[in-house]
Parts: C-alpha cells; sequence; structure tokens
C-alpha cells in the first residue's frame, strides 16, 4: 500500500466515528477499528521491502519553493514505530470499547485518537522535515483533546493545558533547530540530512541546533527538567495512558533522537547533553515512582525513568548502545501498554487505583494478576521475560561508558536507577496482588470480560517469547538498528542471549534486583523519610512560573494592547515614521528618472473630491450616516483612479466591493445611534491629528520620490507578463496572479472570507438566543417608518434586474480568465442581484425562496478550490498549479478549457455565500426588531388589495 494512504486512512478515518456514534458503541468502536487494522495491513504489505533492508520511498511537490514537500520514507525505524503505534493502536481500541462508560462519548473519543494516531504515523514516515514539523503540532494539539476527554475533571482540563503548553514550547524550539540543519546541509529532507553528517557537524551552528532540536526531543518525551508533564497526564482515561506511554506521545521525542542519531551523535555536546539528561531521568523518575500511591501514577513514573534510561542509551554515541535502546524500546511498549491496561482494569473494577487500599486481588482477580505480575517482572528485569535482556544491554553499555572523567559514575547510577526500579515493580506486585482479601474495597473486585484483559494478554504474550526466545527478534531489532546507524558505524555482532556468563552487567543486575527487594522491605519508614524530606514540586513551581510570565506580560503588553486602535494606530505610525525618517539620514536617494505629468482637469477634479470627502470624514465624523456616504465617495474615487490608471480589474472589484459593503454598513447602523458620542479629550484629538498630519507627509514623500525613480531591482512585473499566458494559459495578467501565481493566497482568503461570515452568523445567533433577543423584540424606532417599505416600482424593476444582472454576472466569470473579470467580481455581482431582492421585497420573502443554505455555498466553494489544487498532484505538479487546453466542438470555435476557472469557480461560490450569509445575519437582526414582516413581495399590490377586484 502507498504510504500516502497510510499516512491519510487515521485522519480520513477519523470523520467515521462520529457519523456511527449514533448506530451503537460496537459500531463506533467496529469502524475505528476497521480504520487502524487497514492501515496496519497496509504497512505490512512493506515488510518484504523493509526486511531486505531497501527504503520506501514516496513524494509530492507541495510548496517545493519553501522546501516543503509531503514526502514519506519508510525504512526499519519508521517501520519499527508505525508498527508500534498501529499495532499498539488496534488493541487499545479494542480494550476502549469495554473500558468507556455509556456516559462517554465514543465517537468523539475515537475520532480524536484517530487524529492523534495519523499524527503519530506521519511523523515517523515523514522524510521532510517541515512536514514532520507540521505532524509534531497536531500530536500536540491531538494529545490535548485526548488527557482532557474527561471535561468534568479539573485534573483532565489541568493535565492538558500543562501538556499542550510544555511540548509546545518544545516543538517552538525545535521549528529553530529543524530550520538551521535544513539551512546547513542545503536540503529539508532528511534524506539528504543524513548523508551529510561532517558537513554539520563542521558548522558553527550545528550547537545551537543541537541545542533546539533537543529541547523539542525532551519536551516531548518527558525528560528532566521537563518530566513533570507526564504524570499529569494521567488523568486522561486509562486507554489514552496506555497508548501515551507506551507507543505514540512520549515515544515522538525518541525516535527524532533516534531518526537523527547518525548526524547529531558522536560528538562531546550530544554525549553530554542526552546522557546526562537521560540518567538524571532515570533515576529520579525511578525513586519518585516508588512513593506513589496511585497505581496510574506509579506507572507513570515509571514512564519517565524508562524513556531516561533509552535516552541514555543513544547518548552514549555507540552502536551497541543504539542497538539496546532499539530494543528497550521495543520491550518497553509490549510490558507498559499491558500494565496500564491492567491498572485500569483494577480501577475499572475495584472503583480505586490507590494502592493503599487495594492488596489481596490475587485471588479475586487471578487473570488480572498473572498478566500485571508478568509485565511488572519484565519491567524489574527478572530472567526469562523480554525486560531483562534489554536492561542487561543497557547496563553492559553504561560499565562503559565514562561521564566527567569518572568511570564509576554511569555504571553506579544506572544500578541505582535498576534498583529503585525493580523495587516499585515489586511493590506493585505485592501492594496490589498479595497480602489478606480485604473487606473494604470501593466496590467488590472481579476479572473482567475478555475484552478488557484479552488486548493485555496478547502483549503479556510477547513479552514471554521475546524474554525466553529472543533470537525471534534479533534480526528484526538489527534491521531497525541498522537504520538508525545509517553509515556511521556496523550493526555490532552482539547475540541476544540470556546468559552471557559471570560479566559485569550480570552482578549490576543482581544488585538491583535484591537491592529492590530488601528496599521493598524498609518501604514504610522509607516513606515516612521521604514524606518529611523538603523537596521541589514540580507543579507548583510549573504554575508559578506561568503565573508570572501571565503578570509579566500584563506589566508589558496592557499598556500598548488596551484595545484601543487609535493607539495602535499611534505606535505604528510613529514606529513606520521613525524608521523611514532614520533610512532617509543615512541613506541616499538618486536623481530623478522620470518627469511629473502634466494633470488634466478630470484628474484635478477627482483629486480635489477626494480630499473634500476625507476631510468631510475627518470634521463630520461623528454622524455615521453622513461618513457612511464620505465613505462611499472616497471608494467611488477610488474606482475612478483604477480606470484612469488603466487598471478595469481592480476598479471593477472596487466598485462591486463599495456597493456590498455599505449595504452591510447600513444594515449595522441601523442598531446604532445616530451619533458616536464624544469620548476623546481635546489633547488625545491634538495627539492624534499630529501623528495622522506626519504620517500622511511621510507616505506622501515616500510616494512622491519612489514615483519618481526606477526601482531598486527588477519588478517581479515582469515575470507575470511574460509567463501569464505559457503558464496559466490567461491574457488577463491579475486574474492569472490570482488563480495560479498567488492561488494559494487567494485560497486562504476566500477561507478568511467565509470564516468572517460564519463569525457574524454565529455572533447572530447569540445575540438571538440571548437577553438581546427582547430588547430587540420591544426595540422602537426613533423615527417614523415609511408605510411602504417594499416599494411596487422598487420590487418590479428588481425582478426585470435580476435575469439581467446574473447574465453579466456569468459573462463577467467566463471572461475573467483573458479579459477584465474572474470569481471575485462576478460573485460579487451576483451578490448585488440577490440583495437587491432583500431590499425590495424583505427577509421573509426572500428566504423562503432559499433552496440552499448559504453556510453550504461557503463549503462548496472552499471545497471545489480546495479540490482543484489538490488535482494538481496527480499530474506531479505542485498543490494549486493550473492547467489548459484548447478543444474544438462543432459549430462553435475553438475555445479554452483552464482548471484555473473550477478554481474560479470556487471563488465565486465562496463569495456569494460569505456576502449572503452577512445579509441573512443583519436581516434576522432587522426582522426580529419589528413587530411584523409580511411574506407578501410588495406591501401595497393592487390586484390583491383593490375592493373592485375580490369578485373578479
Amino acid at each position: 500500500m502507498s504510504l500516502f494512504f497510510i499516512v491519510a486512512l487515521p485522519f480520513f478515518g477519523a470523520l467515521l466515528p462520529g457519523l456511527m456514534n449514533s448506530a451503537g458503541r460496537s459500531a463506533c468502536a467496529g469502524v475505528t477499528f476497521t480504520v487502524s487494522l487497514a492501515a496496519f495491513i497496509g504497512l505490512l504489505t512493506n515488510l518484504p521491502t523493509v526486511l531486505a533492508g531497501e527504503v520506501v520511498m514516496a513524494r509530492i511537490d507541495w510548496l517545493p519553493i519553501l522546501g516543503l514537500n509531503f514526502t514519506l520514507m519508510l525504512d526499519g525505524l519508521g517501520f519499527f514505530f508505525a508498527l508500534l503505534i498501529l499495532g499498539i493502536g488496534l488493541l487499545i481500541i479494542a480494550y476502549a470499547r469495554h473500558y468507556l462508560s455509556r456516559d462517554d462519548n465514543m465517537g468523539e473519543f475515537f475520532t480524536y485518537l484517530l487524529l492523534f494516531q495519523g499524527a503519530m504515523v506521519g511523523i515517523v514516515l515523514s522524510d521532510n522535515i517541515l512536514l514532520l514539523l507540521v505532524f509534531w503540532e497536531l500530536t500536540s494539539l491531538s494529545s490535548f483533546l485526548l488527557i482532557g476527554y474527561w471535561k468534568h475533571l479539573p485534573e483532565g482540563r489541568q493535565g492538558a493545558r500543562m501538556a499542550l503548553t510544555v511540548t509546545g514550547m518544545g516543538g517552538l524550539a525545535m521549528i529553530g533547530g529543524m530550520l538551521i540543519l535544513g539551512q546547513i546541509a542545503g536540503s529539508y529532507d532528511l534524506s539528504v540530512i543524513l548523508q551529510n553528517r561532517d558537513l554539520i557537524q563542521a558548522d558553527p551552528l550545528y550547537v545551537p541546533a543541537l541545542v533546539l532540536i533537543l529541547l523539542g526531543c525532551f519536551t516531548k518525551s518527558a525528560q528532566f527538567p521537563f518530566h513533570f508533564w507526564l504524570p499529569h497526564a494521567m488523568a486522561a482515561p486509562t486507554p489514552v495512558s496506555a497508548y501515551l506511554h507506551s507507543a505514540t506521545m512520549v515515544k515522538a521525542g525518541i525516535f527524532l533522537m533516534a531518526r537523527m542519531w547518525p548526524v547529531l551523535s558522536g560528538t562531546p555536546e550530544w554525549f553530554m547533553i542526552v546522557t546526562s539528561a537521560g540518567l538524571i531521568t532515570m533515576v529520579l523518575g525511578a525513586v519518585i515512582a516508588l512513593f506513589k500511591h496511585d497505581l496510574k501514577a506509579l506507572l507513570a513514573f515509571s514512564t519517565v525513568s524508562h524513556l531516561g534510561l533509552i535516552t541514555m542509551l543513544l547518548g552514549t554515541g555507540t552502536a551497541f548502545g543504539a542497538m539496546a535502546a532499539v530494543f528497550h524500546i521495543l520491550n518497553h511498549a509490549t510490558f507498559k501498554a499491558a500494565l496500564f491496561m491492567s491498572a485500569g482494569i483494577i480501577d475499572h473494577e475495584a472503583h480505586t487505583r490507590d494502592i493503599r487500599r487495594l492488596g489481596g486481588l490475587r485471588k479475586l482477580m487471578p487473570v488480572t494478576f498473572v498478566i500485571a505480575s508478568l509485565a511488572a517482572l519484565s519491567m524489574a528485569g527478572i530472567p526469562l521475560l523480554n525486560g531483562f535482556l534489554s536492561k542487561e544491554m543497557m547496563l553492559e553499555e553504561a560499565n562503559h561508558t565514562v561521564l566527567f572523567s569518572t568511570p564509576w559514575l554511569v555504571p553506579a547510577l544506572a544500578t541505582f536507577g535498576s534498583l529503585f526500579s525493580a523495587a516499585y515493580c515489586f511493590r506493585l506486585i505485592g501492594h496490589v496482588f498479595f497480602g489478606p482479601v480485604r473487606d473494604d474495597y470501593p466496590a467488590k473486585p472481579h476479572d473482567p470480560g475478555a475484552g478488557l484483559w484479552m488486548p493485555p494478554a496478547i502483549l503479556v504474550v510477547l513479552v514471554v517469547v521475546i524474554g525466553i526466545a529472543p533470537f525471534l527478534a534479533e534480526p528484526f531489532v538489527k534491521i531497525v538498528t541498522a537504520s538508525v546507524l545509517g553509515e556511521t558505524a556496523d550493526v555490532p555482532k552482539a547475540y541476544f542471549k540470556i546468559w552471557h556468563g559471570l560479566v559485569p552487567a550480570l552482578y549490576m543486575s543482581i544488585i538491583a534486583v535484591v537491592g529492590g527487594l530488601l528496599m521493598l522491605t524498609i518501604f514504610n519508614p522509607a516513606l515516612r523519610i521521604w514524606e518529611n524530606t523538603p523537596r521541589p514540586e514540580a507543579k507548583p513551581i510549573f504554575e508559578g512560573i506561568v503565573d508570572a510570565t501571565a503578570r509579566l506580560a500584563r506589566v508589558l503588553i496592557l499598556p500598548l494592547h488596551n484595545g484601543a486602535f487609535s493607539r495602535y494606530a499611534a505606535i505604528g505610525s510613529i514606529a513606520i515614521v521613525a524608521a523611514g525618517y532614520h533610512a532617509w539620514v543615512t541613506g541616499t536617494v538618486g536623481a530623478a528618472t522620470r518627469e511629473i505629468q502634466a494633470a488634466g482637469p478630470v484628474a484635478i477634479a477627482g483629486w480635489l473630491m477626494l480630499v473634500a470627502a476625507t476631510g468631510g470624514m475627518v470634521v463630520m465624523h461623528r454622524n455615521r450616516l453622513l461618513s457612511l456616504i464620505l465613505i462611499g465617495i472616497v471608494g467611488l474615487m477610488v474606482s475612478i483612479g483604477f480606470v484612469f490608471f488603466s487598471a478595469p480589474d481592480l476598479a471593477m472589484t472596487q466598485f462591486t466591493v463599495e456597493v456590498v459593503t455599505i449595504i452591510l454598513l447600513l444594515l449595522a447602523l441601523n442598531f446604532l445611534p445616530n451619533r458616536t458620542p464624544v469620548e476623546s479629550s481635546v489633547l488625545r484629538r491634538v495627539r492624534d491629528a499630529s501623528v495622522a498630519i506626519v504620517g500622511g507627509l511621510a507616505t506622501f514623500s515616500l510616494a512622491y520620490y519612489y514615483l519618481l525613480r526606477d526601482a531598486a531591482g527588477p519588478s517581479i512585473s515582469e515575470f507575470h507578463l511574460a509567463n501569464s499566458y505559457k503558464g496559466g494559459g490567461g491574457t488577463n495578467v491579475v486574474n492569472v496572479i490570482l488563480v495560479d501565481f498567488r492561488g494559494f493566497d487567494t485560497y486562504g482568503e476566500i477561507i478568511v472570507l467565509g470564516i468572517a461570515a460564519l463569525l457574524i452568523y454565529a455572533l447572530t445567533e447569540t445575540l438571538l438566543s440571548g437577553p438581546v433577543r427582547a430588547r430587540l423584540l420591544n426595540r422602537k424606532p426613533d423615527q417614523a417608518r415609511a408605510g411602504d417599505t417594499h416599494p411596487m416600482m422598487m420590487v418590479v424593476l428588481t425582478r426585470v434586474l435580476m435575469p439581467v444582472i446574473l447574465m453579466v454576472g456569468f459573462y463577467i466569470f467566463l471572461r475573467g480568465h483573458n479579459e477584465p473579470g474572474g470569481g471575485f467580481i462576478a460573485g460579487l455581482i451576483v451578490s448585488i442581484a440577490v440583495v437587491m431582492q432583500y431590499m425590495a421585497s424583505g427577509f421573509s420573502w426572500a428566504s423562503a425562496r432559499l433552496r440552499y443554505p448559504y453556510h453550504g455555498v461557503i463549503g462548496a466553494g472552499v471545497l471545489i478550490a480546495g479540490l482543484t489544487g489538490i488535482g494538481s498532484w496527480f499530474v506531479g505538479k505542485p498543490f494549486l498549479t493550473s492547467d489548459f487546453t484548447y478543444v474544438r466542438i462543432p459549430p462553435f470555435e475553438k475555445f479554452e478549457l483552464a482548471t484555473a476557472a473550477l478554481f474560479d469557480l470556487g471563488v465565486f461560490l465562496a463569495v456569494v455565500g460569505a456576502v449572503m450569509l452577512s445579509l441573512e445575519s443583519f436581516s434576522r437582526l432587522a426582522r426580529s426588531a419589528h413587530t411584523s414582516e409580511s411574506d407578501e413581495p410588495m406591501d401595497i399590490d393592487p390586484s390583491r388589495d383593490d375592493p373592485a377586484q375580490e369578485g373578479v
């Protein structure tokens, strides 16, 4: 299966759970399982290629000028992580179906889960680092939704905000590091970057790039000092915790360190930073985990510790350390997911996760006991289980690692961390499952149905099989290791086996296990010491930093950002003028290359009208209606100016925009006082006038000097003129720019336009459903209203003009690619035709004849424009690249067909929908302000109201 489909399936599949929600819980979980299974099977179809040591590549040029291409790469490392994400994801989906209660919105949960799954798969398969960053941030957003899924829990909301803040800030740092790395390598493709180890490490920007990238990795994978967010994420439902801690979120940082290992490792900076952070995290997480009473908290800090273990192995910079890290990633995913699901089972059945309220569950929940005990013993590093094998490899690597010129430091800390790791595993087994059966459980514990215990049981089978027969996993682990190492080192020839002889790692392991048992025997006095020892708490520190940052932001920002537009305009104008003055004083101005053209009487008259209207606005701006009329005059004169300078497209656009804007503003003014009150003092008005005059003079001076001289560089218009027809198939350069050269800008603009219309609609809905509705209904006009608000003459005239204007709009649309016109202007013209019907016959009459909702028109426009852009991918061209051809259909002459017309159709629909939705929103407010409104097309109709006609 194509890599694109593997990545896209979870995202498109995320649409299905919500649709299937009403069909029942099983249907919702079933469709989610099917989507993940399809992606999983698609991944497995590439297994033979990966086992052969080859790399699967897929590429679509997206924004090649920016280096942002949709490039995917599947090698051993990517396959390994994708296998974990999709494989464990299938078990999590099956588990969640039986874990979530009937009160939980399962459609919402599985939608978030698939979005998160798709983002994770996108990370591990991305070959372009900019694309990887997009998926990276998507994981932060989707994990925020998952962690905060139980919105009724304050700790869930707090944990979600903390996770988003920490990982989001790390993501921002990583963006900077990745951009530096791409600039050094001369490409943003990982396949290219990974081939430039020497170039990157020799560059003076290597260290800044390394630090920024590691900040992103450490925050994502909860490494010291950013480890605190992960335990607070345990407020999420247990299926989410199991997924985050075993195969996804926290493994993203580990994956990136492994992916970047060939180019970033092997330097003193990498070794010191990564190894130190990993060791500290490993020990700190293990110690804290031992004294946690919440099962999920214990497991969360154990995850922190084991992530530190993997980070430390990657930090050593050796091939054996990388192989041990890969092996432990596999083993940790199996036993940690099984342990979290077991903790969820205990919480689900006993209604508590507090270890102090548990005990004796071995007899009451024998199946859960076997599953959890095997997984915990594996995490403790007990022989014949997979955790023992990778822990032995870790201790072996630690024994040969020298940090700070101290040979014993790393082995001692690794053994110490392993001791506490064994201790909290033994505590989990002993304090939860052993001991007498209690009679004060919150609920009577018992083993659940197979739907809950089967997923962790499958993982425990892998724990045992790999532990007994490690040679089964050895070939695959070495293939993955080869992908991590790249061309920098050979895969170690060490064999995966249970017995390696009487080596130092064995003695260190024995010390850790025996020490863990001894620690369990003195747990109570150790707990008292722990509780009485003063120590910093990460959460209050984090909250204090957030509060201090917010206070500092208020001190710095509020004096400037106080909501007053006049202040923003004054600050911006002064800054621009100051920068321009500095450039004028320190720079040079060349001699004029053009002469001032003589102005004719028409141009002078137009300029005087423009100045008069602008001056009148300043003097009479408190009269809102008069201000609106003067604004219309300014817009009209600008339109005439465009005509004068031979810019018909701009003139048509400006004129139609003015018409629509004036109508909408007139409707809005209907709810505002006639005059604007005086709010600013004389001194402030003098200040504002001074700033405005200085800014205006500066702008005039800049325009004057610029227009009399040639541009400093070649004009881009020459490129557009030369390539408009050859590249875009149109002779109207303005339209070709909008739909081809700058099509992405236009696409963004119609989206923004649609969002603005939807916001107006949403605000209207809020007003009409709240207390304001009563004020609107009881509103009395301040002046007498005309008795004939929908006059017959206007109704007849608009009916006659409707088809004429529609025909003009259709004509303007069709000619736009080669003559002045296009979808935007045509959309405004058609909007004016429909607006006239609202004006003539009122809201009720017009809305009763509405066949398609304006929301749908906007959506259809954006969808058509987007699909047109995507269509270019299928012919190997960048997004929104237009194509054209000429056809002849008898008896017509040869004419052009261009894909740009489809994009223009999307623009047309979005403009019509946005204008009409805004008009409809204002009209609904106006309708609510009156006592009643007739559904007839006109108020006075002789054929309806003449008594003489009643008997006819």
